[in-house]
Order: C-alpha cells, then structure tokens, then sequence
C-alpha cells in the first residue's frame, strides 16, 4: 500500500513513501542546501533536548528552550565568543560547543521539576504563597476584583445577585 504525501514545508519538499524500502520515507529535496543522512533532511539542530528553527539567527533560536531567554542567549554566546549567525550556518564544531554550553545551564526537564518542587514545597507547608497556588490565585499581591482571569478561569455569573 504506497501512498504519495505532499507537506507545505517549502516548495521544492515533497515526502514519498517508496514501498521497496518498507515503512522508510524519504525526502526529495532538489537543490536544497541542508544535508541529508539516511535520505532524511535536516531541517532543526537539536539542542539541550529541543530542536531549534534552522531559519533564525542562533540568539533568537536558543529562546526556545525553556529556561533561555533573550539575556542567557546573549551570555552563551558571549562566553563562546560565537557570531550571531543564522543556525543552519553552524559548522560540527560550533555545534558541539553550543550544546556544551547550554548544558551548563538548568534547561528544559529540569528546570520544570525544580520549579514544580518548590510549588510542591509552598503547598506542602501551607504558607501563604502555597495556599494561593492551592486555590488558583495570584500569589504575587495583584489585586483580584477585576483582573487576574488566566488564574480564576473564566467568569461565571452568580445567580439571584442584583445590581444597586
């Protein structure tokens, strides 16, 4: 059963199935510049456990692990000593310094259980922090008659209340 997929990835990329090869797709890419391994594409560079876009520059890339934001992106590549360059330029090399730098830092998996422990920790010992993230409220000392909705969820009307 072979079947043809077209994806809107970019005009010149089509996916075939080919039936000799048994459940491998390959990928036709005429003229393009990623390189291929296996006849796959690569189209992201993986990254502290994220693929990052190949299309962006490296410091707007790197924003998309969780726990780098513009200011760390900047520091890694600073400490690097790395051009900011778009990512599918990057040579081996520069890669694995990337990586090795970003490791250094607490990213992605681990920086979510820390968090989530510490939340854990608040509630545990019922502090007032704590019971705020128990009933859904904001625990930073906004106000909570009129905003905060993303917390309280979505407004429900009280039945039988009238308006002076």
């Amino acid at each position: 059963m072979a079947q043809t997929l077209a994806m809107p990835v970019a005009p010149s990329l089509a996916v075939i199935s080919n039936p000799s090869l048994s459940n491998r797709v390959s990928f036709h890419v005429p003229n393009h510049p990623n390189p291929k391994v296996n006849g796959l594409s690569i189209r992201c560079v993986r990254v502290g456990g994220v693929e990052i876009p190949n299309n962006k520059r490296i410091e707007y890339s790197l924003q998309y692990i969780h726990g780098v934001g513009r200011t760390r992106a900047r520091q890694i590549l600073c400490d690097i000593k790395m051009d900011n360059k778009i990512t599918k330029e990057l040579s081996e090399e520069e890669l694995v310094t990337l990586r090795d730098e970003v490791s250094k830092y607490m990213v992605e998996g681990d920086l979510r259980r820390f968090n989530a422990l510490n939340i854990r920790r608040l509630k545990e010992i019922q502090c007032y922090r704590g019971i705020r993230h128990i009933q859904g409220l904001p625990c930073r000392g906004q106000r909570t008659k009129n905003n905060c909705r993303t917390l309280k969820g979505k407004k429900v009307a009280i039945a039988g209340k009238k308006k002076k």
